[in-house]
């Protein structure tokens, strides 16, 4: 029988004065790149479907060593299935802070992967004629329960096992059906989350928009914080405000300079570059 091993933690050793230093000087660098960005990412540790997919993902290892063929596909394709619903709510998180897209893209990854993974379970157990439990068995109403509280406290500890340690009455018995059930029951539990995740960033993206929208409002916000100075552009011929120096982007004058408003969006005066500007 063979389980899951954790990386030990690292020992403890002596910090000299300097060492301090570049730790303090590192934290308030990670704290100013915090201020910098323009949308939350990472803390994926605290998602609760990261949770259930490092469970799931422990348990799978444990299970494919135990149960499976080492040499089989079915061995490698089963663990990977399980690391890439991980891995991608991890990534997909990261990526939250330049791109909605890739965000919600990962994501989806992530629910693809764990329902190969329920099918290579289902398959497992109907091909050696075992039960699969009911959504109303008592057996799989006592693993979702389990679902609804946490032990854990330090989400930061990554060889906390306290989320393991909770489903362990099933996921370290020798019943393989037992087992695989449990699986089962955390991958509907993790699909449930992973589809509400989804629809949560499909709203937020309809109500804030992407990060190319908001880097356009910030950019026009800075802007208003800082007008130009009246003698660094003619008078908006619209509302009168002072004008900025563009250049036109697309369409047939693409590359020219020209004078547009430094109220736009809601004043779209333009101007024509003179020979006297």
């Amino acid at each position: 029988m063979s389980n899951v091993r954790n990386p030990g933690r690292p020992t403890g050793s002596h910090r000299t004065d300097r060492s301090d230093q570049s730790d303090r000087t590192d934290r308030s660098e990670e704290a100013a790149h915090r201020d910098r960005t323009l949308r939350a990412s990472g803390g994926y540790r605290k998602l609760r479907s990261f949770q259930v997919a490092t469970v799931i993902y422990d348990a799978t290892v444990s299970f494919c060593d135990r149960f499976v063929d080492k040499r089989s596909r079915t061995h490698d394709q089963m663990v990977q299935a399980a690391r890439s619903g991980r891995q991608n709510i991890a990534e997909g998180s990261r990526a939250s802070a330049t791109s909605s897209q890739t965000e919600l893209r990962l994501v989806n990854v992530a629910r693809a992967s764990l329902d190969e993974l329920l099918l290579d379970y289902e398959d497992f157990l109907r091909q050696r004629g075992l039960t699969q439990w009911g959504k109303d068995d008592p057996r799989a109403q006592a693993v979702r329960e389990v679902g609804k509280r946490s032990d854990r406290t330090n989400r930061s500890d990554q060889t906390d096992r306290s989320d393991w340690k909770a489903y362990a009455q099933w996921l370290s018995q020798p019943n393989l059906e037992v087992i695989a059930n449990a699986i089962i029951c955390l991958i509907h539990q993790a699909n449930y989350l992973l589809d509400r995740q989804v629809a949560g960033l499909e709203r937020q993206f309809i109500d804030e928009g992407g990060y190319s929208e908001r880097l356009a409002a910030a950019r026009i916000e800075k802007r208003r914080e800082q007008p130009p100075m009246e003698s660094q552009g003619p008078v908006c011929p619209v509302c009168g405000k002072t004008m900025a120096l563009r250049i036109a982007r697309k369409g047939k004058n693409a590359g020219s300079r020209f004078w547009g408003c430094c109220g736009y969006p809601e004043c779209r005066g333009t101007r024509p570059m003179e020979t006297s500007d």
